[in-house]
């Protein structure tokens, strides 16, 4: 297509005119976003509710397609709402724009992470409802706030409510990470994440002596356990090319605090780790490793977990699971190239196994730069409309299983 093509697409439109809507952390203000879902809804001619797990101040959307047989397990085709902060000075186009240039690439923050998958959800039921395709299941989109910093305004509270409940919701269709070479990321499980305080206690005193059972000895023995260990997973990771970062244990160092004085020593020390656990890794044999080594170095350590996720199940895919086997013949018959992973990351997914329920991450972005959190996001018009395509596949093929 040329440009003027892309700009006069409808689809393209909507797309571009999401993204200028600036739901942007921190303090989002949804009041825009609220008002073009229900438009969406409207244009769609399906039913429309707002709801607020936590407060008014974050709404979740939801769009509701019903099926010729409402009394099977429903679909949701989740996405968020909500994008992480900009660097403006960092962008060679306005990050709220959707600039379009010759090359076809629109740039937005969200425009890979995650409103693209959103807006084409939306393409998808628009076809497949013009085409007189009615789903067996009954269809519910969700668009949902605060994914971007942990989902506790969002997913987290709408999946224990009443009103989710209701919904019979047997599986979920939600983000994935846009691909750079031509296979499509096809996620069914998320890591274990921790953030872990350790307080390091010690002998005080003056720089000038060597006292014993320092904060800071206690602290280079454990903080150099946990290096040896994130070592050992860097080389896991550099001796089999079959293995993503998502399949190993990530272990880092983001915070250092203590010590009053140059020349005092300190009683006190803390370390923060951000910590990814593999989904095959023991946890409470982790924990417990952990603990020793803090033993090991002395004692008088305190472990404060600012975050500790429980362990979710991951995604059946095998024959015992029939969406997964519908989604997996739909990319098939459609000729994609896929790669099954686990997510890096944390995304809503999480809570949505946690309650029971199979998920899938996927965004249909292939042969594209990894933009998102980035300057200058971006994604292809043509890989935007291509992506339509795909769900029209999609999501009959999951809504019919």
């Amino acid at each position: 297509m040329s440009t003027a093509q892309w700009e006069n697409n409808e689809e393209i439109k909507i797309f571009r005119e999401y993204l200028r809507i600036p739901t942007v952390h921190p303090n989002v203000d949804y009041t825009a976003c609220t008002e073009f879902l229900k438009r969406q809804a409207a244009s769609l001619d399906l039913p429309v509710e707002v709801i607020y797990p936590v407060n008014e101040q974050n709404p979740v959307v939801v769009l509701k397609w019903l099926g010729s047989q409402p009394e099977l397990p429903s679909i949701i085709l989740n996405s968020h709402t909500d994008v992480v902060p900009v660097f403006e000075e960092k962008w060679t186009h306005g990050p709220f724009s959707a600039d379009l240039d010759a090359e076809g690439r629109i740039f937005a923050r969200g425009s890979q992470d995650m409103k693209c998958v959103g807006t084409q959800y939306l393409g998808a039921v628009r076809a497949l409802k013009a085409s007189g395709y009615q789903p067996q299941r009954t269809i519910y989109l969700t668009f949902v706030p605060d994914e971007e910093v942990g989902g506790h305004l969002g997913m987290r509270e709408l999946v224990k409510s009443d009103y989710f409940k209701k919904l019979n919701v047997g599986f979920s269709f939600d983000e994935g990470i846009s691909s750079a070479d031509e296979n499509y990321a096809l996620y069914y499980a998320e890591r274990t994440l921790w953030h872990l305080r350790l307080k390091f206690s010690g002998t005080a005193g003056h720089g000038s002596l060597l006292l014993p059972n320092t904060a800071g000895e206690k602290l280079n023995y454990v903080v150099g356990k946990l290096m040896e260990f994130r070592k050992s997973q860097v080389q896991k990771l550099a001796d089999d090319s079959t293995l993503d970062i998502g399949d190993v244990t990530t272990v880092n160092l983001t915070q250092l605090r203590g010590g009053v004085q140059s020349n005092v020593v300190p009683p006190l020390l803390e370390a923060v780790f951000d910590i990814r656990i593999a989904v095959t890794v023991d946890i409470p044999a982790f924990e417990k490793q952990i603990r020793d080594w803090c033993e090991e170095a002395g004692g008088g350590i305190e472990l404060e977990f600012e975050m500790k996720n429980p362990f979710v199940e991951p995604t059946k895919i095998d024959s015992s699971n029939a969406y997964w086997l519908a989604f997996k013949k739909a990319l098939d018959d459609l000729g994609l190239k896929t790669r099954v992973r686990v997510f890096p990351g944390a995304t809503d997914s999480r809570y949505i196994r946690y309650a029971g329920i199979p998920a899938l991450g996927f965004s249909p972005i292939n042969n594209t730069p990894i933009l998102l959190h980035d300057h200058d996001e971006f994604l292809k018009a043509d890989t935007y409309l291509h992506g339509i395509e795909v769900y029209k596949k999609l999501i009959p093929a999951v809504a019919d299983a």
